[in-house]
């Protein structure tokens, strides 16, 4: 057998913790998940304590039993956990990825134009999107509603429903999540802003 590289024992230490850590979670016992995974109570804690050898059928069956996937219970560590903002300074907006669904993008935005009222000006497209104001008072008009977001306050909706956001009272900051839906449509239009630009249509 193979002596273990510094990385392989790294790997090694994350999955025992992982397996530890699923099982608090859910609030089991050795002995529960030991039931649950048709393994002895001592050779699951021998697994957990670096005692006993990871044997991949073992690891199929602690995964079901933990529901989860044997790849989410070996996934390494990802290099790149801090993500820095891409700037978009044509339509005033900052944009991170989101590493685990590349579809999926964050986007902060300055707003300071009041949302339409005119449904013609609003658009839809498929997909989610969810928002936080993180400063000032933004307006959400949803087809013929109108909802006053205030700062702390998120609103999630589908984006199939005639939307556009604006400030109300002033400029605003707001932090919006788009699906992989979602970004296309708004990609489509050529920009990433959840909300009509500044200038006229």
């Amino acid at each position: 057998m193979l002596p273990m590289t510094q990385e392989d024992e790294e790997l090694d230490s994350l999955v025992r913790k992982r397996i530890r850590a699923l099982r608090v979670a859910q609030g089991w016992s050795l002995e529960e998940l030991a039931t649950r995974a048709r393994l002895s109570q001592s050779s699951l804690s021998r697994i957990e304590n670096g005692r006993r050898r990871l044997a991949l059928d073992q690891l199929v069956t602690l995964a079901r039993a933990l529901d989860t996937t044997l790849d989410q219970l070996v996934e390494n560590a990802a290099d790149d956990v801090v993500v820095s903002p891409m700037i978009d300074s044509a339509h005033g907006l900052m944009r991170w990825p989101v590493k685990g669904d590349p579809g999926m993008s964050v986007v902060r935005q300055r707003m300071t134009e009041p949302a339409p009222d005119n449904p013609a000006r609003m658009r839809a497209h498929p997909g989610r999107e969810w928002l936080v104001v993180l400063s000032g008072t933004a307006t959400l008009m949803l087809g013929h509603r109108r909802f006053r977001i205030e700062t702390n306050q998120a609103a999630e909706f589908p984006t199939m429903m005639p939307h556009a956001i604006g400030a109300e009272g002033g400029p605003c900051e707001i932090l919006g999540i788009f699906d992989r839906d979602a970004r296309r449509g708004h990609q489509r239009e050529g920009t990433d802003s959840p909300a009509p630009r500044d200038t006229d249509a």
